[in-house]
């Protein structure tokens, strides 16, 4: 499956990134019957797709280290599906379109329909009501990235949060690293390129929402360690041309295209990614070379209420630290004095002086008397 990508490109790099073979279509002279076959030829040249981004509600594709279903991606489809020219047949068009198929019979907001649409199963495409209607409309289209996210699942079973995480990309030239933008250029970057299907939903005002679904299958020996499913991938210019030209390529040579990927690599990546609104470059990282996450900043709220905390259980030792009030200390006479919380000496109030009487150790009643007489 596919639950998390990587497109760390702006819109013009994006561009750069998805240059194709320009093609020029000839019609077939031979007979009559192929008067509507076409040849491609490949051209030295490579032609640069338009970019439309009208659409969406007024949502806007970014960049990002760590995209998750719902968000806005750039995704490639044919040019014939906004003109009947010609000479637009082989044409691309990249388009931004929110990941996660909104279902065309959806009412209300488009983000509560409550269907978990971001992956497109290929054994059941055919009986969905869901895809069967824009798949049988020519309305394919191919998701672009530098990388997906997947979670180890095959083996013992694991809790989701133990699971250790990858990212998945295609080989890359020289010694260009996926995850280090300083060693390789928009132009030069090996995309990874995922099959998918597109539908438009409108909202009660008549406004467009583009969104997509990936299709997936059962994984092959080269993913089927990881996890059960994987996306299809489209890894030559032909398997793209056959995909999104839905006016030559019949639905079941479209289908027949995507087979699973021979050449993939991938690396672990610290459990950062996890989080969704982690979007740092660490997320697209080797375990190895990610730093630590930092600790998320506290509320001053929060940090108020512990300074205040602090200063009470501060106080509290320090009381208990100190003499009491009522403690007496020995001198050096054998005397005893009082000392204060703060340490210093307080006097002892003067005694009376005793009567002969008392220090003579006092007397009895008729004594007392017959002294008074």
């Amino acid at each position: 499956m596919c639950g998390r990508t990587c497109l760390t490109l702006d819109p013009d790099e994006v561009l750069c990134a998805c240059k194709y073979p320009k093609k020029t279509i000839k019609k077939e002279p031979e007979s009559k019957e192929d008067d509507d076959k076409v040849k491609d030829e490949e051209g030295s040249d490579l032609e640069t797709p338009e970019w439309r981004a009208e659409f969406n509600l007024g949502r806007r594709y970014q960049a990002s280290y760590n995209i998750a279903p719902t968000d806005i991606t750039p995704v490639i489809v044919s040019a014939a599906h906004f003109s009947d020219s010609e000479d637009q047949r082989c044409s691309r068009v990249v388009m931004p379109m929110m990941w996660g198929m909104i279902p065309f019979w959806h009412k209300g907001d488009y983000r509560r329909h409550g269907l978990t649409t971001n992956n497109c199963r290929l054994e059941h495409l055919m009986d969905s009501k869901l895809y069967r209607g824009p798949f049988k409309r020519g309305q394919r289209c191919v998701v672009i990235c530098e990388g997906f996210y997947e979670w180890q699942t095959a083996g013992p079973a694991k809790k989701p949060s133990e699971r250790e995480a990858y990212l998945v990309f295609v080989p890359q030239a020289g010694d260009a690293l996926i995850y280090d933008k300083s060693t390789w250029s928009p132009q030069d970057v090996k995309l990874l390129r995922m099959a998918g299907l597109f539908d438009v939903w409108e909202d009660e005002s008549g406004d467009k929402m583009y969104s997509y679904s990936i299709i997936t299958f059962q994984s092959s020996k080269i993913m089927s360690w990881m996890h059960y499913r994987m996306p299809a991938i489209l890894e030559t210019e032909q398997q793209m041309n056959d995909w999104l030209d839905f006016k030559r390529v019949s639905d079941a040579e479209a289908l027949a295209t995507l087979r699973p990927a021979t050449e993939l690599k991938w690396h672990r990546v610290a459990k950062v990614v996890n989080n969704s609104r982690n979007k740092s470059e660490e997320c697209n990282k080797p375990i190895e070379l990610a730093a630590k996450p930092e600790k998320p900043p506290m509320n001053k709220t929060m940090m108020a209420w512990l300074n205040v905390r602090k200063k009470r259980e501060d106080k509290v030792k320090a009381e208990k630290s100190d003499p009491s009030d009522n403690e007496e200390q020995e001198t050096e006479g054998g005397s005893k004095r009082r000392t204060s919380s703060d340490g210093s000496i307080v006097d002892s109030p003067a005694k009376r002086p005793r009567t002969a009487l008392q220090q003579s150790g006092g007397s009895s009643d008729s004594e007392v008397k017959s002294a008074e007489s």
